[in-house]
């Protein structure tokens, strides 16, 4: 089974909603899912600068960083 690393944001007052895309994504195709919950401001910003990017989900594939869920899908489909 291959796995994914998944960093995805949750506040106490809003989900994102291409990492929750990026999660079904991973699960439909029976990838086991490792998830990291960014779960305040603080660590959403830390951890977008920590990694250079603007937005989150980050997805990694087997170790492979893949981007976001936009990524994450034009990954699935040449991988198909």
């Amino acid at each position: 089974m291959p796995s994914a690393v998944l960093y995805r944001m949750i506040l106490p007052d809003h989900e994102c909603p291409y990492g929750r895309r990026a999660k079904q994504m991973l699960e439909e195709a029976n990838f086991e899912v490792e998830e990291h919950i960014l779960s305040s401001r603080e660590e959403v910003e830390a951890f977008k600068a920590e990694h250079g990017v603007s937005t989150t989900p980050l997805i990694w594939v087997d170790g492979t960083l893949i981007g976001g869920s936009d990524d994450l899908a034009k990954f699935l489909v040449a991988h198909a």
